[in-house]
């Protein structure tokens, strides 16, 4: 709840807006959302409670119609009203200052919230740009041992995996490539080297 209705001021602003006629609960929670521009809206746990307080004081009644209350002022709540006029005109300048003061704190909000997209939607472009201008180049081939037994097969080995990844690179650059084929791509690569990895335990 809103500090501006701290120490019993929206029981007399809720009889403030029932002296204009009856209205059920929900209607008194928009009234009040209306009041302070959507920033704020009480909830049915805040007004319903305070509802059946004032009634139990005997400042308001409530008929029933269609499973639904409306609550209607009393005398003794108009009463009440007319005694404490002053300190509804205080509670009405209160709101009025606590809604300028919302009103500044969701406009800085959303200034720094947009701000904020713009710098994500401007660093996104530049690293796209970025990706756009790397050239993708193939990993250098893993060093290998001195001549020996195996050296020839080796040789045939860095052979098929360049031309395999400057194939790969050439298709990825070409943009020859859907989205479930790059994912099925990806899944083959993966498989491959878990395969590879299991040759070698």
């Amino acid at each position: 709840m809103t500090a501006v209705f701290s120490h019993g001021r929206l029981r007399l602003y809720l009889l403030k807006l029932l002296d204009d006629g009856p209205k059920h609960g929900y209607e008194l929670i928009r009234l009040l959302e209306d009041r302070f521009l959507g920033l704020y809206a009480p909830s049915a746990g805040t007004i319903y409670p305070r509802l059946q307080r004032l009634e139990a004081e005997g400042l308001v009644s409530h008929t029933a119609a269609g499973g639904r209350k409306t609550y209607g002022i009393t005398d003794a709540g108009r009463a009440e009203l007319r005694q404490r006029a002053d300190e509804l005109a205080t509670l009405e300048t209160d709101i009025a200052a606590s809604v300028e003061d919302l009103s500044a704190l969701a406009g800085q909000i959303r200034t720094e919230v947009s701000g904020s997209v713009r710098d994500l939607k401007r660093e996104l472009s530049e690293a796209a740009r970025q990706t756009r201008r790397t050239r993708w180049e193939p990993p250098p081939p893993p060093a290998r041992p001195g001549p020996g037994p195996g050296a020839a097969l080796l040789d045939e080995f860095d052979q098929r995996l360049a031309a395999f990844t400057a194939e790969v690179g050439r298709l990825v650059r070409a943009r020859r490539f859907s989205e479930s084929q790059l994912r099925t791509a990806i899944r083959l690569l993966d498989g491959a080297l878990d395969g590879l990895r299991r040759l070698l335990r």
